[in-house]
């Protein structure tokens, strides 16, 4: 089971799917350009807990961040 993480102001959303169904997977990909395209930096986390950026949705990620744009003053 994959998992996509979203953090906002108000915590976290998380959104498990399976890789091998190809419907839960096909919307994992719509959420993935979603929120990449409303600003979201995506970022996959390997079993070692470190995250690596990513600009493509990766099928095969176990977990996925999304984390909003910073806002500044």
């Amino acid at each position: 089971m994959a998992t996509q993480i979203v953090m906002d102001h108000t915590g976290d959303s998380r959104y498990y799917f399976d890789a091998d169904d190809t419907k839960a997977l096909s919307q994992a990909e719509e959420r993935f350009h979603a929120l990449t395209s409303a600003g979201f930096t995506a970022a996959v986390r390997d079993a070692a807990g470190d995250s690596t950026v990513t600009r493509t949705f990766d099928p095969t990620a176990k977990e996925t961040l999304f984390y909003p744009r910073l806002i500044g003053g």
